[in-house]
Parts: structure tokens; sequence; C-alpha cells
């Protein structure tokens, strides 16, 4: 973890070229250390924080009146931090009755919060107080304060899933790994109205930057790991498969075991689980198909790579075969020499410094915080085996000299319908993650999806696609904006990188045109909008034969389409729900 002096010196860098975050901060205590790490940590992140902070203990008023310096800000993320010690000081003048409806009150102000900005508002939860007024019987006595905080912070996960521009900052479980000495100093608070410790500050502004980053779309996807030493002890090459540690009871096997326990958790939510080990494979897939106290299994492994190459060479195989970007993924070893080596060598991977003994590996990693989100769906539980297929299409594509042959064969099938109740949360989902094949970069919440689809000046896309191996599910989004009765603006292009190099972007284009000449429109208007992800688009429209406009504010191209001649692909429509036709 960084220290603040370090968070501080990274605000003398030059991060011209980094994007902007525009990021307002309110608070009911003194908030200068806050702000200034948290634009520290996002110069560590690769953003550029333009940071307001509303006055002190001003978070009402600045809610409350419309003429704000808040809402002339226009901030993308609004960061609300209401302590629980100012709570607790409004909690003591009240009356018995009064204390009663705490925490609904307070409930009830986040709610007129979320309901009064299209920003995402990152609120804090409230860590706890140990005011021993009650002792334990405080959990029997609803107006007691304990009992308000935690009622409150049960509470604000059900509102934030009510509000999806809600999201909890978990500081009062930031307080519990910590712990509340670290936390929170009384000398401090008295001289100053901090709440929190210098100590705890770069923590807090951390975990800020991570929810930020999650809903940029900047978070880790994959996790790849070493085998020997790391999810068991032992060398099952050398020691046999018998010889290997693992187990749950007591001893070194027991920290392996809850190791895996918790990587499987990983695999569950959609993180991508590969391996990459110096061994024989044979060897090294023996204890996932035969030992009984693995828990993790060969299904649970999307890229299983074990041999005797240099683990740089194989991630980066890995990274060819998942497609996705080198800062998407965190290398786990317990060996220093390979960490090392794959710092230097691939530039953005994440490699934790992992301690010396498995016992701490687990607590080690919790801290890191490694694997945020900002969406979750059902979805996520089949990203696994959609890698597997992945890596068998990779495996056998190697078989073919010739693409188009290799692409025939695959028998691809696309479905294509407009935007319904069933894709909408996937839809969105995938606009919070898409960074790469992404032509404007625009993020949706699922009732802006739904907006869309009641729009008739728009028109959505979602495009699935299956072959011969597998189900890819919805991997393409396309969003057209009625600009005149000729022309449509394309106001979002992305698509999942996992189906590039079959087409797929052909397909899409074809059905959109097929769309708009049955509907009377001449042209198509794209635009490109560079982020630091993005770049793999750049000629995007140029190679699909679109034309470049000049004197435009920012980089499009126009097709028109009255002659369009179809381009050649070998994917077929297996479906096709029309979005509906304009009015």
């Amino acid at each position: 973890m960084l220290s603040f002096k370090e968070l501080k010196r990274n605000l003398k860098k030059d991060i011209s070229s980094y994007p902007t975050i525009k990021v307002a901060l309110l608070g009911d205590t003194a908030t200068q250390f806050l702000a200034t790490a948290i634009k520290g940590w996002g110069v560590e992140r690769g953003y550029r924080i333009d940071l307001f902070e509303a006055e002190y203990n001003q978070v009402e008023r600045q809610f409350m009146d419309p003429t704000s310096d808040l809402y002339q800000f226009d901030a993308q993320y609004i960061v609300v931090f209401q302590s629980t010690h100012k709570w607790n000081e409004h909690y003591s003048l009240l009356s018995a009755q009064e204390q009663l409806s705490l925490a609904d009150n307070r409930l009830d102000f986040v709610r007129e919060v979320c309901a009064s900005t299209q920003a995402k508002v990152i609120y804090f939860n409230y860590p706890e107080i140990e005011d021993t007024v009650f002792g334990s019987y405080a959990n029997k006595v609803e107006s007691s304060f304990t009992y308000q905080v935690r009622k409150i912070n049960f509470e604000l996960m059900r509102l934030s899933q009510e509000y999806q521009n809600l999201f909890i900052c978990d500081i009062a479980g930031l307080q519990n790994k910590l712990g509340r000495d670290v936390m929170f100093d009384p000398m401090v608070y008295t001289t100053t109205e901090m709440t929190l410790s210098l100590d705890a500050v770069p923590y807090v502004a951390s975990r800020v930057m991570d929810v930020i980053c999650a809903i940029q779309g900047k978070f880790k996807k994959c996790i790849i790991l070493d085998l020997d030493n790391t999810l068991w002890g032992g060398v099952v090459g050398d020691d046999g498969l018998e010889g290997i540690q693992l187990g749950h009871g007591l001893g070194i096997g027991k920290a392996f075991t809850e190791f895996q326990m918790w990587i499987k958790k990983l695999k569950n939510r959609g993180i991508i689980i590969c391996i990459c080990s110096k061994n024989d494979e044979d060897k090294a897939k023996e204890p996932f198909e035969k030992h009984p106290d693995m828990v993790l299994r060969l299904d649970d492994i999307s890229v299983f790579m074990a041999n005797w190459e240099t683990k740089v060479d194989n991630i980066r195989q890995i990274q060819q075969i998942l497609n996705i970007g080198f800062d998407s993924m965190v290398f786990i070893d317990d060996n220093p020499f390979e960490r090392n080596m794959v710092k230097e060598n691939i530039a953005g991977i994440t490699v934790p410094d992992m301690p010396e003994d498995p016992s701490c590996y687990l607590e080690y990693l919790y801290s890191l915080n490694l694997f945020e989100t900002a969406s979750y769906s059902a979805a996520d539980k089949d990203r696994t085996k959609q890698y597997q297929v992945q890596a068998k299409r990779a495996a056998f594509s190697k078989s073919f000299t010739n693409e188009a042959d290799f692409l025939k064969s695959l028998d691809m099938v696309s479905e294509v319908e407009g935007f319904t109740k069933f894709n909408t949360p996937r839809v969105a989902q995938l606009s919070q993650r898409s960074n790469q094949f992404n032509l404007r970069t625009v993020r949706y919440t699922e009732d802006q999806i739904t907006a869309i689809e009641n729009d008739p000046k728009q028109k959505g896309f979602a495009f699935s696609l299956k072959d011969k191996f597998g189900d890819n599910g919805l991997i393409a989004v396309v969003i057209l904006q009625e600009k005149d009765a000729d022309t449509l603006f394309i106001d979002t292009w992305f698509m999942s990188c996992r189906v590039l190099k079959r087409g797929m972007e052909n397909f899409t284009l074809n059905t959109i045109v097929a769309w708009a000449k049955e509907n009377g429109y001449k042209r198509i208007i794209g635009e490109y909008l560079p982020t630091p992800k993005n770049g793999m688009v750049a000629e995007h429209y140029t190679a699909l034969g679109f034309d470049k406009l000049d004197n435009t504010e920012t980089a499009q191209w126009q097709l028109n389409i009255e002659n369009y001649q179809s381009k050649e692909c070998y994917i077929i429509c297996l479906l096709y729900t029309s979005p509906s036709p304009r009015d």
C-alpha cells in the first residue's frame, strides 16, 4: 500500500495525457487529506482526477440546492462520506422516539441523493463505534446506536440494488480488516475533525478508486496460478500425488485448501482461472483428476499451460488465447524469481508479492482487493466454459493453413434481436466491461438500455454467436440514433474480444445496413473516440469501407448504403428479430 506521502508525490507527475474523470467529494468531517489521496491513486491507476471538494459539513445543502457548486461542477462520480462519529453526535441530541428512526431518515436522504443526479454516487457505509452503552444487549434494543448503525449498513446494500447509480464503498469492511485503532485516531479527531487517521487515508482512497476503476471498465478478469507450493504444498513431480499437502485438517495443507476454496469462489463469480506451471502436463493435471482433497478440478480451469517453457512465454500465449489485456490479469506464484521475471517482461500485469508462509496467502490477497467489480449477472458463471471452448477453438485453428477454410468449418450462427427484458442486464453489463473493441466507450445502466428500446429515434441490436464448439452468448451491441430522415449515427458499437477475427464485424455491418435500407435511410455515420484501451479499433470504419469525413470535431466516417454490397462472412443468421421499424 502506498503511503500518503507517496500518493502526494504522484501529483507532481506529468499526467496531461491521462484521461480525466470528474469527481466530487462531500463530507461531514475534514476531507482534505482524503481528496489528495484520491487524486494520488488516480495517477497510480492512469487517470487525472478533476476533483471538486465541497466545504466542510455541507453535504445536505449541496444536494438540496439546485444552484449549488456541486451541480455546477457536473461530476461523473459523487463520493459521499458521512462519518459514524458525526452521526453519533446527531443521535445523542435526539429523543428516544426519534432515535428509532435514525437509520430510516438517513436512508431517505440517500434515496433523495440518488434520485437527484445522473452521476454515479459512491456512498461510504458506517464503521461501527463500540460505545458499550448497552454492551451486547444493544442487538436487542432498536433505539441503540449500535442497532441503528448495523441496520443502515444492511439496508444500504438493499438500496444499492434499487438504485443503479448507487455504489457502496465498504469502509466498514475495511475497518474489520485493519482494525479500529488503525482507522481512527482520537487525538487527531479532537484537534482536526478528521475521522480517518493518516495511516488509514491511503486505504480508504484506494477503495474509492477501486470502485471508480471498476465502473470505468478497468478491472481484473483473469487469475493465472502456479501449482507447486502455490495451489498445494510440495512438488508433485518429486513428492508424487500422495505426497503433496492438502486437506481440511490441521497443518499447512489446510492453508492451501482454503486458498483453493477462494479461487473457486472467484471462478463461480466469473473470474477466468488459468494454470501456468513448469511441469509435465500429465503430472500437473493428476491432482486435479485424482486427489480427494482438491477443491479445483480441470473443469474449473479455462487454459491449462504446464510445460518447461518460460512462464513469460506461457502467459503471453494465454493472453493470445483469451484475447484480454495484460492489465486484466493477475499472476500468483510462490517463487520470487518467477514473479520478477513476469513483472519485468510483461507490462501491465499484476503480480502480488506473496508472503513466504502459505498461511498468510489469503489475508494478504484480501487486503489488495484485486477483484472489485461494478456488475454481476448469471451469465458470468458461464465464463469458464466459454474460455475453455475458446482454447479448444484456438488449438483447432492450428490444423488449418487457410483462414477462410477454418471459419467455414466453425459452422457459426448468430441470433439478432432488439433489447428485451431478458437481454437488457447483459447488454448493460457488456457496456460497462467492453474497453478494447468499443468505438465510443459509452456506458449504460439497465434503465438507460430500456429507455433506448422505447425511444423511436434509437434502435438497438444485440448479437449472439454460436459455433460447433459452443455458445459464446451475447457478444456484440450496436445502438443507432436517427439524425435526420436519411441519416443514422452509430452511437455505440462494442464487441467481445473473444470473437475477433471470425467475421463478426462484417456480419454486424451487413445486418445494420439491411435494417437501414429497409427503413429508408441512405447513410450511416460512425465515430471513434479514442481511449487508452481502444486503439485496436482506430481504423475500424476505414477497414469496413466508410469514407473519412473532413472538418468534424471528432474522428467520423460515412457510409453511403444505397449501393452497399454485403461483405463476405461465414456466419449464418439463425434468428433475426428485427428491432421495430421507425414510425
